[in-house]
């Protein structure tokens, strides 16, 4: 995908490989930051063959969704960023890091890089999550806000596939798309929920 590649490339020729040092993850965190605006459409259409029907629990995924509930919500993300921790009837739980602003999605996401299976970051990498292990470390304090449940029949597109070499652009990229507040009203929400233990259905 070009917009992927080209800042994989430039971090490349930086000398920062994806996943292996704190300052590679915070070279291609602030790069993917400077990115104003993300058209989600063009982002899918340049998608080729990462888009799939299906997504593998651990795997990171971005795709149009629908929320059901969306009469009653306060809010949804038309365009999530999801790492699905777990099968359900009807659906699957994941984490959406767009709930959380910057800051914290990377203090999220440095303690998920602890759960892979292997330090590869290639396509054999995977989170090995369940809700069990984030709730009781501290240092996943942040997870619950981001927990959601999302129905398969609300899914409006297929699920482009976010490579583990990437995950650090995709966390930062201007990618959320929420209907019916800004993102800081979500923001300011999510930080102020931290301690509850819900999961709201979308």
């Amino acid at each position: 995908m070009a917009l992927f590649d080209e800042i994989l490339a430039k971090g490349v020729r930086a000398g920062q490989i994806p996943g292996r040092t704190d300052a590679a993850k915070k070279w291609y965190r602030k790069t993917a930051g400077e990115y104003s605006k993300i058209n989600e459409t063009t982002l899918m259409k340049s998608s080729g063959d990462r888009l799939t029907s299906t997504q593998i629990v651990g795997n990171c995924y971005m795709y149009f969704y629908d929320a059901k509930h969306k009469a009653t919500l306060p809010y949804y993300d038309r365009f999530p960023l999801v790492f699905p921790y777990k099968r359900v009837p009807g659906g699957f739980m994941g984490i959406n890091l767009h709930y959380l602003p910057l800051i914290y999605r990377a203090k999220l996401m440095d303690a998920l890089y602890d759960t892979t299976n292997n330090d590869a970051f290639d396509k054999s990498t995977k989170l090995r999550l369940n809700y069990s292990i984030l709730d009781k470390a501290a240092k996943f304090r942040y997870f619950k806000p981001c927990v959601k449940h999302y129905l398969s029949e609300q899914v409006r597109s297929r699920f482009l596939y976010v490579y583990p070499s990437e995950w650090d652009i995709a966390l930062f990229l201007p990618t959320q798309r929420f209907i019916g507040a800004t993102k800081e009203k979500v923001w300011k929400d999510s930080l102020q929920s931290v301690g509850g233990n819900s999961a709201s259905t979308l």
